[in-house]
C-alpha cells in the first residue's frame, strides 16, 4: 500500500500544544485518504514546540496532493491547539509544504492548500475555486466592520480582547493588559509614593527628580538637563518623538502676524524676515487641529486646558533650528500676545511648555494612535477579508499587522474608552481625543501616509537645507528598501500591470479598505481601484512602513523624550497666559501636572516605550507563508539592505549626546503591537 509520511509542527507559544484528538485527511488530484487518526501508542502527541511524524496509508496513489485537511475533536475538555504547518512526503520521496500558521478551537476543521502562492486568476479547477471562495466567505463572517466612534476609521466588531478570533489574539493576554502594564511600571519607577497625593503640585522643577531617580537613559537624562533651552526645544521638531509637524514657512499666515521688529534680534543673516522666508530658513509648526476641543473634565476638583499654538522656528547659520516666536491660540489679538525670546525668562518658558504639550496631544492622537494604530487596523481587516490565504499579498502583508487588531481592542477595552487609562492623566481624555481624532481624519489621505510625499509636502526634503533631520533620511531609506522588497515580491507574482486588473481580490481589498474601512470618507481619497503594479508596490509599501517603521519612529522614543515631565506635559492645570508678565516659577509649576497625573504619565511612557517578549523586527520572517525560492531570496537581500541601514546609523550616533536611533531597522518591529 502507498504510504505517505505526515510532519506536523506545534507552535512554541504558550498553550499552543492539545491533548485532543487530531485526525488528518489528504486530498489528491487523484483521490483522497481515509480520515485517519494522527496518535503514536505511548507517547504524547502535539505538544507545544513539537515536530511529529506519522504515516498514512492509501489503497491508490492520490496524485498531486491539493489539500489537507486537518480535523481536532474533543478528548476531555477542548484544548485550543496551534498548528504551524504540515508537510507531507510523497511514496515517490518528494516533499509537499502546507503553511499552516493557526489556531484549531473547538470541533473545527482546516483545509490547507499547499505552500505556494496563487493569485486568483491563477486557480484553474472548480475544486480549488470553491476552496478559496468558501474560505473568504467564512472570513467576512468572522471580521466584521464596526464604527467604534462616528467618524472614526472602522474597526474590528469585537468589544473585548477575549471576543477576537483567535488567530488574531495574544499568545498570552496579560503581556498586554494596560492596567496591569501601568501599574507594574509605577511599581518599578517607585512612583506609587506619589499616588495617594495625587492633586498635590510639585515645590519647584526639582521636585519632578524625585520621580526621575529610576532612570538609566541618555536622551532622557540629556533632555532633564537641557529642556528649557531653545535647541533641545528645537530639535524635537525634527528627531524628537513627534518629528512630523515642522513645514517650511513660504508666507506667514494672516493668523499669525509675527513681524520682523519682533524678531529681528533673533535673525542671524542681516536679512529681514520676508528675505528668511524667502532664502527657506524659516519654519512653522501650527497645532490648529487641537482649535476648540474641549480639554478633559471627568476631575470635577481639578480644571485642565487645551490650547492650539503656532511656533515660528528659525534655522541658524550653525544649522540649528530654534523658535523666534510663540502664538498660543488661533486668533490674534490683545488678549494672545505673540511671545518673543526677548521676552521675561518665565514668560517664553511657559510659552514653550505650552506648545510643548500641545506637541503631546497631537502625537499621542494624531502621529500615533490615528495614523498608526487605526489606519494598520483597517488595512488588517480588509486584508483577511478579502485576500485568501495563499494570495502572495495576504503572504506578504500577515507578519506586518501581527497582534495590530489584538492591541487595538484591548486599547478600546481600556485605554481610550470612558473613564479608561487615558483620563487619568491627559488633557485630551475625557472625549477631548474622540474630538480630535474625528477633525483629524478629515486631513488624513492616502498619500499623507506615503513617506517621501508627506516630507515633499511639508517642504522638509532638501537635506542641505535640514541637515540633521535625521528621522527623515533615515526613513527615505527604509522606505526605498521597503519599496524594493514589496516591488521585488510584486514582480514574482505580476507579470503585467493587466494581472493586478484583473486580480478579483486585491481590487476587493483595495474598495473593502476605502469604501469601509475609511467609510468612503469624500476627503480620504483613497484609492477604490489599482490599475498597475508601481500603484500596487506603493500601496503594499505604505501599509508595511505605516505598521514596522513609522509606528516604531513615534512610538518607542517616548520614554527618551516624555518622561521628563515639564518637556512634555500630558495636561495643563492652568489657562494659557492672555498677557506678558505673568509667568514666574510657581505659576509654570501650578500650571504642570501634579503629582498624581505625573506618576500616570510617567507609567505609561514606560509601558508604551517596551518592545514585547519575543519580539520580531523588520526583516525577520520565522513563519514561512511563502515557500518559493524567489521570495525567499528577495527577503534575504531585504535583510542584507536593512543590516546595511542599522550599521550606517549606528556609526552615525557614536558619540552622539543626542543619538537618533527611533528609524533604524534593528530597533523596528514588523508590526503594531505596542
Amino acid at each position: 500500500m502507498p504510504t505517505y509520511t505526515v510532519t506536523v509542527s506545534t507552535g512554541s507559544q504558550w498553550f499552543a500544544g492539545t491533548d485532543d484528538y487530531i485526525y488528518i485527511t489528504l486530498v489528491g488530484t487523484e483521490g483522497c485518504s481515509e480520515r485517519t487518526l494522527l496518535d503514536k501508542a505511548l507517547y504524547n502527541d502535539f505538544e507545544r514546540g513539537a515536530v511529529d511524524s506519522y504515516d498514512v496509508r492509501v489503497g491508490e496513489n492520490l496524485g498531486e496532493i491539493v489539500f489537507v485537511k486537518i480535523e481536532k475533536n474533543k478528548y476531555w475538555v477542548q484544548d485550543d491547539w496551534y498548528c504551524r504547518y504540515i508537510t507531507v512526503k510523497t511514496p515517490s520521496g518528494d516533499y509537499v509544504e502546507f503553511p499552516c500558521f493557526r489556531w484549531l478551537v473547538d470541533d473545527k476543521e482546516v483545509v490547507l492548500r499547499d505552500g505556494r502562492a496563487h493569485l486568483p486568476q491563477d486557480d484553474k479547477t472548480s475544486m480549488v475555486k470553491l476552496h478559496r471562495q468558501k474560505e473568504l466567505e467564512k472570513r467576512r463572517k468572522t471580521y466584521r466592520w464596526k464604527e467604534w466612534q462616528p467618524g472614526f476609521p472602522m474597526s474590528i466588531d469585537a468589544n473585548r480582547h477575549k471576543d477576537l478570533p483567535r488567530d488574531i489574539q495574544f499568545d498570552t493576554e496579560k503581556g498586554v493588559d494596560f492596567v496591569l502594564n501601568y501599574s507594574k511600571a509605577i511599581e518599578n519607577l517607585f512612583v506609587n509614593q506619589f499616588m495617594h497625593m495625587f492633586q498635590s503640585s510639585w515645590s519647584d522643577f526639582a521636585d519632578f527628580e524625585k520621580i526621575f531617580v529610576r532612570i538609566k537613559n541618555t536622551i532622557s537624562e540629556y533632555v532633564m538637563q537641557h529642556w528649557k533651552e531653545d535647541f533641545m526645544f528645537g530639535y524635537q521638531f525634527l528627531n524628537g518623538c513627534n518629528p512630523v509637524m515642522i513645514q517650511k514657512c513660504t508666507k506667514l499666515p494672516d493668523k499669525f502676524p509675527v513681524t520682523h521688529e519682533m524678531v529681528s534680534v533673533s535673525l542671524e543673516r542681516e536679512l529681514t524676515l520676508e528675505q528668511e522666508i524667502e532664502a527657506g530658513n524659516v519654519y512653522i509648526a501650527d497645532y490648529e487641529v487641537l482649535d476648540g476641543i474641549s480639554p478633559n473634565s471627568t476631575d470635577p476638583c481639578t480644571l485642565q486646558y487645551l490650547t492650539a499654538p503656532i511656533c515660528l522656528l528659525y534655522k541658524t547659520a550653525q544649522n540649528k533650528i530654534l523658535p523666534i516666536a510663540i502664538q498660543l491660540g488661533q486668533t490674534p489679538g490683545e488678549d494672545n500676545p505673540i511671545f518673543l525670546p526677548t521676552d521675561g525668562q518665565y514668560d517664553w518658558l511657559l510659552a514653550k511648555i505650552w506648545v510643548r504639550s500641545a506637541d503631546f496631544q497631537y502625537h499621542q492622537n494624531i502621529t500615533h494612535l490615528l495614523r498608526t494604530h487605526l489606519m494598520t487596523e483597517v488595512f488588517a481587516i480588509a486584508m483577511y477579508r478579502q485576500l485568501s490565504a495563499v494570495h502572495p499579498v495576504y503572504k506578504l502583508l500577515i507578519p506586518h499587522i501581527r497582534f495590530t487588531i489584538a492591541i487595538n481592542t484591548k486599547a478600546r477595552e481600556q485605554l481610550i474608552c470612558e473613564c479608561g487609562i487615558f483620563d487619568k492623566a491627559n488633557a485630551t481624555g475625557g472625549g477631548g481625543h474622540i474630538q480630535l481624532i474625528q477633525k483629524a481624519v478629515k486631513s488624513l489621505t492616502f498619500r499623507s501616509l506615503c513617506f517621501p510625499d508627506i516630507i515633499q509636502a511639508r517642504g522638509v526634503d532638501n537635506k542641505e537645507e535640514l541637515p540633521t533631520y535625521f528621522y527623515r533620511d533615515d526613513g527615505y531609506r527604509v522606505w526605498e528598501a521597503t519599496k524594493s522588497f514589496v516591488s521585488d515580491v510584486v514582480h514574482i507574482y505580476y507579470a503585467s500591470d493587466e494581472m493586478v486588473q484583473e486580480d478579483e481580490e486585491i481590487q476587493a481589498f483595495i474598495k473593502d479598505a476605502c469604501s469601509f474601512g475609511m467609510q468612503d470618507f469624500d476627503y480620504c481619497e483613497f484609492p477604490k481601484s489599482l490599475k498597475s503594479r508601481k500603484e500596487l508596490i506603493e500601496y503594499l509599501t505604505a501599509i508595511v512602513f505605516t505598521a514596522s517603521s513609522q509606528h516604531a519612529a513615534i512610538n518607542f522614543g517616548q520614554y527618551d523624550w516624555y518622561s521628563w515631565i515639564p518637556n512634555a506635559p500630558s495636561t495643563m492645570r492652568r489657562p494659557p497666559p492672555n498677557k506678558k508678565g505673568l509667568a514666574n516659577v510657581n505659576l509654570i509649576i501650578e500650571s504642570l501636572p501634579d503629582r498624581g497625573r505625573s506618576s500616570w504619565h510617567l507609567g505609561a511612557v514606560w509601558a508604551l516605550s517596551q518592545y514585547q517578549e519575543g519580539e520580531l523586527y523588520l526583516g525577520m520572517y520565522p513563519d514561512e507563508h511563502f515557500i518559493e525560492k524567489p521570495v525567499k531570496a528577495a527577503m534575504e537581500r531585504f535583510r542584507i539592505q536593512l543590516a546595511e541601514i542599522s550599521s550606517s546609523i549606528k556609526k552615525r550616533n557614536d558619540g552622539k549626546k543626542l543619538p537618533y536611533y527611533n528609524m533604524s531597522p534593528d530597533k523596528i518591529p514588523n508590526s503594531v503591537a505596542t
